[in-house]
């Protein structure tokens, strides 16, 4: 897998897994939490390195961290702290168990991380998710969903996105003109091109398709998809196109929408700013400055308070003006 050296968290230098462990065991023992050491340590460290400090916590104490996190901490900042603990493999396979669990379906959660993991991180998610619920995250994904949407998310379970590699000129062309067919070209739609072509070539490849697309159709395939398609497949197959165009752009999207106007989606903040922190969480703030003409921090001081917002600004790491 790619080495990722575009977040805004890294190992922190001159670690010890014990020290930490100790500063976090004095911030919450005896009466009422002092957050700040709390804050100070889980925001600066690795993930890798939060998982060493849960072990040392539980060697000298016999405590378990999550669980003393849980009950120091309430609400939001309660939320930060617990999934910035979650073992980073098991994040995504624990985020789609839960939006696939119980009454109804958060397909807001399959659509973004289903469109924007790697191939690679998607195989990672199906073998973990095995390891840990003993069932099949596509069976669980199949009897929560249903038609076209059902089949993009299926598609994009197996991981077999082709690997970037030299363009087939002639395949991007024929591509493009088979999703135009297919599209605005046709009564109705045949929803099944879109989704073996978006669902199936490669990253480099569907670059260039959009390309040709607005050249032969005079507008971008958003708009065609926007057009033809509705409901959740609309919005799954426009967030495979946006993350197809740009990864980072895509989650700066995302976090203007979940920060913008009356209310906060928070579960939407957290997972993505502790998801992207050892990613691209540069890339996105570089790309909110770009394209909403403020800074990521700025949004999350506007929109969030107290130590939950002091958390959320660790974690972004720095204004963008």
């Amino acid at each position: 897998m790619a080495k990722y050296t575009r977040g805004t968290v890294k190992d922190f230098p001159g670690f010890n897994a014990r020290e930490d462990a100790e500063t976090l065991r004095k911030a919450m023992k005896g009466l009422g939490t002092d957050e700040q050491p709390i804050l100070n340590v889980l925001t600066t460290r690795s993930n890798a390195q939060r998982q060493e400090i849960a072990v040392a916590f539980k060697t000298l104490y016999g405590r378990d961290l999550v669980d003393d996190l849980k009950s120091e901490l309430t609400g939001k900042l309660e939320t930060l702290m617990v999934s910035l603990m979650r073992p980073a493999r098991l994040y995504d396979a624990h985020a789609l168990k839960h939006a696939v669990k119980g009454a109804g379906t958060n397909e807001k959660v399959l659509n973004e991380i289903l469109a924007s993991r790697t191939p690679e991180e998607i195989k990672m998610i199906n073998q973990v998710y095995q390891e840990e619920y003993e069932a099949s995250l596509e069976d669980h994904i199949t009897s929560d969903t249903s038609g076209f949407y059902q089949r993009m998310l299926v598609v994009l379970l197996q991981a077999g996105r082709d690997p970037d590699g030299p363009i087939n000129e002639s395949l991007v062309e024929q591509d493009a003109q088979e999703l135009f067919r297919a599209g605005e070209l046709k009564w109705g739609t045949d929803e099944e091109k879109f989704i073996t072509i978006l669902g199936t070539r490669s990253i480099s490849h569907l670059r260039k398709v959009f390309d040709k697309y607005m050249t032969i159709a005079g507008f971008q395939i958003e708009e065609t998809i926007d057009r033809e398609t509705d409901g959740e497949l609309e919005k799954l197959l426009l967030a495979v196109v946006k993350c197809v165009r740009s990864v980072p752009a895509y989650f700066a999207e995302s976090l203007f929408y979940a920060m913008k106007g009356a209310g906060t989606d928070d579960d939407t903040v957290i997972r993505i700013i502790v998801t992207r922190s050892e990613i691209d969480l540069l890339d996105i703030r570089k790309a909110f400055r770009r394209d909403f003409a403020k800074s990521l921090y700025h949004a999350i001081q506007k929109d969030t308070s107290g130590d939950y917002r002091n958390g959320l600004l660790l974690l972004c790491g720095g204004e963008d003006d």
